[in-house]
């Protein structure tokens, strides 16, 4: 049967239209995600039959009503996607999926980077992209018996990074440092990386990374096509060390990964452990560094961030390393500050 197919771009941040996709994919059995920017459908006599949509540069919420499936439609969607990502400067592409999905977007032009068994799996569209992303590792290789590594947000950074950072250090012959590069924290990633360099210039043996595009963070991990919500942080951190174990840790012999004590948030308690029983099984032993206070209560960046928006920020200078409290109060630092502000009044 031949179907007169239309492509319409939805302005899913109207009520109407975002019920209207959020409704389609609930059928699918999916969910429309929040941070969605650009939503593309394809309809057949004004009704949904296919939808896609973009967030920066990951494709998500695909999905292909049943009895229009292997007619092309997915691959229309996808195509569209692409071009529209392009065309806002985006190239490198990727997609999260479940694995039994993987050969609809292999077939359009994109490569596996990683799987989780029955959970999820990783592409990107560009056939040498994680092994481009390992040569330029590999530059920064030094030799050693003992290399550690750590990944960190660092939403400021804190005394308790530092502390993390001083004490791996002195216990390895060298320590790869990874920030999260993902533009989602109330501190932009080129910041954060610059308070980090900024705080650890006194530490010889330190190799400073962005991690752009491999090391995923929880903000950016999709998780419309995992059904069991219960198990979203076990996939995300199966994924994260996946590719961590399999691309990262050969690039620079890493042996050994440290994380912070996390007693206050289950999802990174939950992170941590999962590490501790996966990477030994590859060779890399995990060192989990208790987290340090000071006058009796304990540092955290997120606490660091609540007075910083409630207009104490007088009182976060207990928590901070010099440099990265007077970045604070630095012209820079308190444009920052100001739209945390701002932010936190407008909700």
């Amino acid at each position: 049967m031949n179907y007169l197919y239309k492509e319409q771009i939805i302005e899913v941040k109207t009520k109407a239209d975002k019920i209207k996709v959020s409704n389609f994919l609930k059928e699918q059995g999916l969910i429309l995600e929040n941070d969605v920017e650009y939503t593309i459908a394809i309809l057949i006599d004004d009704k949904i039959v296919g939808t896609g949509s973009l967030s920066g540069r990951i494709l998500k919420c695909i999905a292909v009503q049943k009895e229009f499936q292997r007619l092309g439609i997915s691959t229309r969607i996808v195509s569209n996607l692409v071009n529209e990502a392009y065309f806002r400067g985006n190239t490198h592409l990727f997609i999260y999926t479940i694995p039994k999905n993987e050969i609809l977007f292999i077939d359009v032009g994109f490569y596996k980077i990683a799987e989780v068994l029955d959970k999820v799996c990783l592409l990107e569209n560009q056939s040498n992209g994680i092994g481009s992303y390992t040569k330029k590792l590999a530059q920064h290789k030094v030799e050693g018996n003992n290399i550690a590594s750590i990944i960190m947000n660092c939403n400021p950074f804190t005394l308790g990074h530092q502390y993390i950072i001083e004490k791996a250090a002195s216990e390895n012959d060298v320590l790869h440092v990874f920030i999260v590069w993902e533009n989602r924290s109330s501190f932009p990633s080129e910041v954060r990386y610059h308070l980090v360099k900024e705080g650890t210039k006194h530490i010889s043996n330190i190799v400073l990374h962005k991690g752009k595009d491999y090391i995923i963070s929880d903000a950016t991990f999709p998780s419309y096509f995992i059904k069991d919500k219960s198990s979203i942080v076990e996939a995300h951190t199966r994924l994260d060390i996946e590719i961590f174990k399999e691309y990262i840790v050969p690039a620079l012999g890493i042996n050994k990964r440290y994380v912070g004590e996390e007693p206050y948030c289950p999802i990174t308690k939950q992170y941590n452990e999962t590490m501790k029983a996966l990477l030994p099984l590859a060779g890399v032993t995990v060192e989990e560094v208790k987290r340090i206070g000071v006058e009796d209560d304990y540092i955290s960046a997120s606490k660091v961030r609540s007075l910083i928006i409630s207009g104490e920020l007088s009182k976060t200078k207990k928590y901070l390393p010099k440099t990265t409290y007077d970045f604070l109060m630095s012209k820079e630092g308190l444009e920052i500050v100001n739209k945390m502000k701002d932010i936190n009044r407008r909700h």
